[in-house]
């Protein structure tokens, strides 16, 4: 009997310490890279100018007095990555934006930017991580006194945001 008390009154000051861990990962909510240029391919402005439609889905049509050549056109496209299921908002240029002849100071005009998907809130969604988004305009031509023969360049934004 004495020895069990004993080992009673030794127990109330026992304690134990532990070191808890603590982890936390931040990750990229989406990340785009340009996959294709927007390019309207080879052509030839007429007496009175005209316009080249080009859609998200690469068909292009012409309007007015503008013939097309040979050579490829192609619809911009942009391989949107992030956490799978994640939705988000396609922003597209609202304004039109100008492209100049390399050798010169003559433009032309982009404008009418459209997207797939939609440039509409929660429109894109990364299903399984991934999406690309494709995109078309409109480029504006005048005639070839406005537009002389050679290559026109020009940049433009695109954003891609998260809802």
């Amino acid at each position: 009997m004495l020895v069990s008390s004993l080992v009673a009154e030794a127990q109330p000051g026992v304690s134990s310490t532990v070191t808890g861990h603590i982890t936390a990962e931040v990750i990229s909510t989406l990340s785009a890279v340009e996959t294709t240029q927007l390019s309207f391919g080879k052509f030839s402005p007429g007496p009175q100018g005209g316009s080249l439609i080009l859609n998200p889905e690469n068909t292009i049509s012409v309007m007015g007095s503008v013939w097309p050549g040979s050579g490829t056109h192609s619809a911009a496209s942009f391989f949107v990555t992030g956490d799978p299921g994640i939705a988000y908002t396609v922003s597209i240029p609202s304004s039109p934006v100008t492209i100049t002849h390399v050798n010169s100071v003559r433009t032309m005009t982009v404008e009418n930017w459209t997207s797939i998907p939609l440039p509409e809130p929660g429109a894109g969604l990364l299903e399984n991580g991934s999406q690309v988004v494709y995109v078309g305009a409109t480029l504006k031509v005048g005639t070839l006194n406005d537009n002389p023969i050679g290559v026109y360049t020009g940049t433009y934004t695109i954003t891609f945001e998260f809802n």
